[in-house]
């Protein structure tokens, strides 16, 4: 759940020019429709909570922004020159879709959407039939393939495929990418104050053997199966165990755990690690990237007995109104130095190793945005479990409740 912080209406966490401070945010009617400016930069787990009137009033007109044109989807999008995208908060901004429509002719409109479950709820209602391209990740994508709910991709209109790092091109939950292209990359960690901890972390049981240093001045994810599969992984399980004995001493273990979290939150964190507040935050590698841009002393560093490792991706749904739109729009991300100019100004991983060649020597070779194969390999990736699912959610509910 988003905390929002009740003082004054300043420009939302992430969206700010580098010359001004993060401030408190502000509430945004739910399912709303925005073009991003330069800068828009957001958490990869965050759905976009701006209110309109703040956005068309005093916080643009105090910053010079551009008001991005905001609105909602009640018509099929059938025009063959327009596309709308369903994404992830952070992958896009005016630089990118102008370049597209430059190229193409054909104007984007983006939605964002805070969760895969989010976003496949929305299809299944049947408020995704404007869509032509969504954003799943990894475990999302199969579960869309066994539901039948993606459209198999055509390969000799796609170009651009074989940029891919190897990895990339033939994943496990989506071999030889018949149902998804992938767009974007990233771990999942620790973000810690260097100066502030006298010991740096370095794995899982880190919180447990420093709770009282700790103790309400940590944050974990609102994610269910990363928070319950750190604990699994620490405990030497699977991140996806489908024991539920397993799944009940990481649950017991958190318990324990509970007295020192601040909270459980995936977007908060972020001012409050940069204001001095927090110690520790669990955290999506890019979200640690950029924070650690803003002050050096924030690191970020891989729990050493693995972690996740997600991929975010593009399809076309079944009901895509303009599909030729979409396999432009998709050629368009897998452009080398499209993704290469996203990776700099959105500090995203790419899976193009093309792009990859083509970033500054900083970038390409920054561990946390390109960890190396030997931590990867202790890296998973989240499945879905089908009725296991269930049970992480019932354990999960009793610890974030009360």
């Amino acid at each position: 759940m988003n905390r929002f912080l009740p003082l004054l209406p300043l420009i939302p966490t992430g969206l700010r020019p580098a010359s001004l401070t993060w401030g408190p945010r502000v509430p945004l009617l739910p399912q709303q429709k925005i073009y991003f400016g330069k800068q828009y930069s957001l958490s990869r787990r965050r759905l976009l909570k701006v209110s309109v009137a703040a956005l068309s009033g005093f916080v643009l007109a105090q910053c010079g922004w551009r008001q991005g044109r905001v609105q909602r989807t009640s018509t099929p999008a059938t025009a063959s020159d327009k596309l709308y995208i369903y994404t992830w908060s952070q992958y896009t901004d005016e630089d990118l879709l102008n370049s597209f429509t430059s190229q193409t002719g054909i104007k984007v409109v983006a939605d964002v959407f805070d969760s895969n479950e989010t976003m496949l709820a929305r299809l299944q209602a049947g408020g995704g039939a404007n869509y032509s391209v969504l954003y799943p990740s990894d475990y999302m994508v199969r579960r869309m393939m066994e539901l039948g709910l993606l459209s198999q991709l055509d390969s000799t209109r796609l170009t651009g495929l074989d940029h891919l790092r190897a990895r990339f091109q033939n994943p496990e939950y989506d071999p030889n990418n018949r149902h998804s292209v992938p767009m974007s990359w990233g771990t999942t960690g620790f973000v810690y104050n260097s100066e502030k901890l006298a010991v740096a972390p370095t794995d899982w049981d880190y919180l447990w053997v420093h709770q009282q240093e700790l103790s309400k001045r940590i944050t974990l994810l609102n994610d269910v199966r990363e928070v319950m599969g750190g604990t699994l992984r620490m405990l030497g399980y699977s991140y996806n165990s489908q024991e539920e004995s397993q799944i009940k001493q990481a649950y017991d273990r958190l318990q324990t755990l509970k007295p020192a979290i601040a909270a459980f939150d995936t977007d908060a964190w972020q001012n409050q690690i940069l204001a001095g507040d927090l110690l520790l935050a669990m955290s999506y590698s890019a979200d640690a990237i950029r924070v650690s841009q803003e002050n050096p002393s924030l690191r970020y560093v891989i729990p050493r007995s693995g972690s996740s490792l997600w991929t975010d991706t593009m399809v076309i749904p079944n009901t895509a109104p303009n599909p030729d739109a979409a396999y432009a729009w998709i050629n368009f991300m897998l452009q080398p130095d499209v993704a290469a100019q996203m990776c700099q100004r959105l500090s995203i991983a790419t899976p193009n190793q093309v792009a990859v060649e083509q970033l500054p020597s900083e970038l390409r070779n920054n561990a946390n945005l390109f960890p190396p194969e030997s931590i990867l390999q202790n890296c998973e990736r989240i499945a879905p479990l089908g009725e296991v699912d269930a049970v992480y959610e019932r354990y999960w509910t009793q610890l974030t409740s009360g």
